[in-house]
C-alpha cells in the first residue's frame, strides 16, 4: 500500500499518459483515446492502480474549467449576444430530436418511461471538452466555426443545467420550480458582477501591474475560479462563471498573454480528467449496455453531424462551415455523464439505463475524436498538415 495514494495516482497517471500517448501517435491514434483507454486500464474496474477515480475527476474537472475560461477570453461580449440569438432555433431543433432517437432506443430494448425520458435528456448535449479542445485556437481567433460552436455548447449547458436541477428536485419533491426560478435570476446577476468588477477593479489592477506577469498570472487564475465558486453558489456550475469571467475580460488586451499562459495548466488537468472517464467505468456491466450503447452511439454518430449542418445550412451558413460544425459536435456529453449518475443516485433510473447512458457516451467520445482528427485541424493531429494550436 502506497503512503501517498493520490501522489501514487498523480505519477501513474502522466507516466501512463506519456507511454500511452507515444503508442497512439505511432498507431496514428487519438490522444484522447489513449487517456481514456489508460483509465479503464489501470482504474478500479481494471487493474485496480488507481483506486481514487473520484476524487481524480474532481482534480481533473478544473481543466474543463480553465477550458471554459480560455474561451471566454476569445469571445467579444457583443459577438457572443449575436451569436447566441442566431444559434437558438438550431440549438433547441437538434436537442429535441437527439432527445428522440435516445428515448426510441430505451424503448426499443424495454426500458421504462422515465428511463427513456432520461436517456433522451442526455442525448441532447454534445461534449465542450471533446469539441473545443479538439478546435486549434487559430479557429476561435479568426474562425467563424469557432463562434459557432461555442453558441451552440453554451445555450446547450443551460438547458442541461436545467435539466439537473430537475433531477435533483425527483428526490425533493416540490423544489424544482423554485430551483429553475432561482437559474432565472442567477444567470443575469452573475453577469452584472462580472462585468461591473472586471471594468472597476480588476482592469485597474492589471494595468497597474501588467509587467509583473506572474501577478497577471496568478490574478487570472482566481479570476477565473472565483467566478467558477461564485456561480456554482447560485446554482449554476463552474463552466459557465468561468466563461462569463473569460468574456468579461475578452476586451482587455492582456487577454491574449492570459490565454497562452493558461494552456499547458488546462492541459495537465484535462489528461487527468480523461483518464478518469476510463477509470470510473464499471467494466463488468458492458456486455448487459454494449448492444444498446452501440447502437444508440451508431445513431448518434451519424445523426448528429447530418442534422447540424442541415439546420446550420438553412440559417444561412456556408456548406464547409456547416458540415464542420456538425462533426465537430457529433458526440454525446460530459454533462450525459452526470445525468446518468445523478438520476440513479436519485432512484429515477436504474443500473443498466445509467450505465446505458455511460456506455454510449465513451463510444461516441472515442468515434469522434478519431473522425475529427482525421478530417479537420486539431492541436493533437498526428499528421503534420492537421496540427494546428
Amino acid at each position: 500500500m502506497h503512503e501517498d495514494p493520490l501522489l501514487f495516482s498523480i505519477f501513474l497517471i502522466f507516466t501512463g499518459a506519456a507511454v500511452f500517448a507515444g503508442i497512439a501517435l505511432f498507431a496514428r491514434q487519438s490522444l484522447l483515446v489513449a487517456y481514456i483507454l489508460l483509465g479503464g486500464i489501470a482504474g478500479p474496474w481494471g487493474l485496480k492502480l488507481v483506486t481514487e477515480a473520484a476524487v481524480i475527476r474532481q482534480i481533473g474537472h478544473i481543466g474543463i474549467i480553465f477550458l471554459l475560461f480560455l474561451l471566454g477570453l476569445n469571445l467579444h461580449p457583443w459577438q457572443l449576444v449575436r451569436m447566441l440569438r442566431e444559434a437558438v432555433v438550431v440549438t433547441i431543433i437538434s436537442a429535441l430530436a437527439f432527445g428522440v432517437i435516445g428515448a426510441l432506443v430505451g424503448w426499443g430494448f424495454g426500458l421504462n418511461l422515465l428511463e427513456r425520458l432520461v436517456i433522451g435528456a442526455a442525448m441532447m448535449f454534445s461534449s465542450t471538452i471533446i469539441g473545443l479542445k479538439l478546435l486549434p485556437t487559430t479557429a476561435l481567433h479568426h474562425r467563424h466555426v469557432g463562434q459557432v460552436m461555442i453558441s451552440i455548447l453554451l445555450l446547450q449547458d443551460i438547458i442541461a443545467i436545467a435539466i439537473l436541477l430537475l433531477l435533483e428536485g425527483v428526490s425533493q419533491a416540490g423544489t424544482e420550480w423554485e430551483q429553475i426560478g432561482k437559474l432565472a435570476i442567477a444567470v443575469p446577476l452573475i453577469v452584472l458582477v462580472a462585468f461591473l468588477f472586471e471594468r472597476h477593479v480588476l482592469v485597474r489592477l492589471m494595468r497597474r501591474f501588467d509587467t509583473i506577469q506572474e501577478y497577471v498570472f496568478l490574478t487570472s487564475i482566481g479570476w477565473c475560479l472565483g467566478m467558477a465558486q461564485l456561480a456554482e453558489s447560485l446554482g449554476l456550475s463552474y463552466e459557465i462563471g468561468a466563461f462569463i469571467a473569460g468574456v468579461s475580460l475578452a476586451t482587455n488586451p492582456i487577454a491574449r498573454f492570459i490565454a497562452e499562459s493558461f494552456k499547458p495548466l488546462r492541459d495537465f488537468f484535462l489528461i487527468m480528467f480523461f483518464f478518469s472517464l476510463g477509470a470510473s467505468f464499471n467494466l463488468p456491466m458492458l456486455p448487459d449496455v454494449l448492444l444498446p450503447g452501440a447502437i444508440l452511439a451508431t445513431l448518434l454518430l451519424i445523426s448528429k453531424p447530418l442534422l447540424f449542418s442541415l439546420l446550420l445550412g438553412r440559417s444561412g451558413e456556408s456548406r464547409n462551415l456547416s458540415t464542420e460544425v456538425g462533426v465537430r459536435l457529433g458526440q454525446a456529453s460530459e454533462f450525459s455523464l452526470m445525468i446518468a449518475v445523478l438520476a440513479l443516485n436519485a432512484g429515477a433510473i436504474g443500473l443498466q439505463a445509467s450505465y446505458l447512458i455511460q456506455t454510449t457516451t465513451l463510444i461516441t467520445f472515442v468515434v469522434s475524436a478519431y473522425l475529427i482528427m482525421l478530417r479537420y485541424p486539431t492541436p493533437i493531429a498526428v499528421s503534420d498538415r492537421l496540427r494546428k494550436d
